[in-house]
């Protein structure tokens, strides 16, 4: 078992940036892949970024050189960072924490809300 504490949510102004963290604990020697999904009012739930046990990342092509994500590994924790920079009204969302294990067990964050606005 894996638990996700998300913060870092709120409102904020066009522009502007906020940084998401994500702290998972429990079984975390089982995480493989962590990614942050959100879901806009009326719309699905989509992935924002991934990020491989090694390193590796990805990012979606809405979010492309205004967000960036990261990983740190602590002794009992592992964190998960999304860094969300010139924010746009359209990145308000419902913004996820998810995990994958080795045997694709999948965990979710309760969400925090995002939003952009004047």
């Amino acid at each position: 078992q894996v638990q996700l504490v998300e913060s870092g949510g709120g409102l904020v102004q066009p522009g502007g940036s906020l940084r998401l963290s994500c702290a998972a604990s429990g079984s975390i020697s089982s995480i493989n892949t962590m990614g942050w999904y959100r879901r806009a009012p009326g719309k699905q739930r989509e992935l924002v970024a991934g990020i491989t046990r090694g390193g590796s990342t990805n990012l979606a092509d809405s979010v492309q050189g205004r967000f960036a994500i990261s990983r740190d590994n602590a002794k009992n924790t592992v964190y998960l960072y999304l860094q969300m920079n010139s924010l746009k009204p359209e990145d308000t969302a419902v913004y996820y924490c998810n995990v994958i294990t080795g045997t694709y067990s999948r965990y979710w964050g309760q969400g925090t809300q995002v939003t952009v606005s004047s």
